[in-house]
């Protein structure tokens, strides 16, 4: 077996002039993946390469992979994704990875925006205070999610309605509101990282309605966990389509033969 010559454009697409190590020391992992990463996988769906790029980021967060995480953010920023919305990434895995898995790869993107030269703070792109944050924040998700969000809060036990609270002011709020990203995205990424950690399939069958809500249909999300598959593995992968499945079933008018 060889690297094909697709997977190779491919790859020096992302990492122009780089010298794998692992290519000498493993060359027949390399080629086993580079040729399924980078050639087999990519012929599927239409997401473009900085999309595919960013749910890549969204993933590698989620999954703690933070050698990965680095490689990668070079590689996106080489084809076009911009230090904010990878600022914006970062920030938006912190209400579903939680802070203390995030802070590493915050630490990461700022040294790597340093060794490129990309000067520190950024423009701040918050929308709201704290007086509005709440407000804004339930009119996000209800601009996502609809009338399910009335229904629960209506169905939230008395003692577990600041969890609903918190999700409007501090999920949404703090993080959904934010420039940078436009909505449809930051939803995508948000599907990205959750089918990523495992084991939160309610919520992520959550956010496959919420992605198909604001224009992310079927084939897109289909598209996302392909691309995501060659770096979380077959488990999530199976576990995310089948989310979507009992969503949004195929039917013989999306059907390919």
């Amino acid at each position: 077996m060889k690297i094909s010559d697709t997977a190779q454009k491919n790859h020096d697409e992302l990492f122009p002039d780089y010298k794998s190590t692992l290519k000498v020391t493993d060359p027949e992992l390399i080629e086993v993946f580079d040729n399924f990463a980078f050639d087999e996988v990519l012929r599927y769906g239409d997401l473009d390469t900085k999309t595919r790029m960013m749910v890549i980021l969204a993933a590698l967060i989620a999954c703690q992979t933070l050698n990965e995480y680095k490689a990668m953010l070079n590689a996106a920023l080489n084809v076009g994704v911009t230090p904010v919305e990878v600022k914006e990434i970062v920030y938006q895995s912190v209400p579903y990875a939680g802070l203390a898995k995030t802070f590493d790869f915050l630490h990461a993107t700022n040294a790597v925006f340093e060794s490129r030269g990309i000067k520190l703070p950024l423009e701040g792109q918050s929308t709201t205070s704290p007086e509005t944050r709440y407000a804004k924040g339930l009119a996000a998700q209800k601009a996502i999610f609809g009338d399910a969000i009335d229904k629960m809060y209506r169905d939230s036990p008395t003692d577990q309605l600041h969890i609903q609270k918190y999700l409007s002011a501090n999920c949404f709020g703090d993080f959904y509101t934010r420039n940078g990203l436009e909505i449809k995205t930051r939803e995508l990424l948000t599907f990205a990282m959750i089918l990523s950690l495992g084991g939160c399939e309610p919520q992520l069958k959550g956010h496959v309605q919420g992605n198909l809500n604001v224009g992310n249909d079927r084939a897109t999300l289909l598209a996302t966990v392909t691309q995501l598959l060659p770096y979380i593995g077959y488990p999530r992968t199976l576990n995310a389509i089948r989310c979507i499945n009992e969503v949004t079933p195929q039917t013989d008018t999306n059907r390919k033969t």
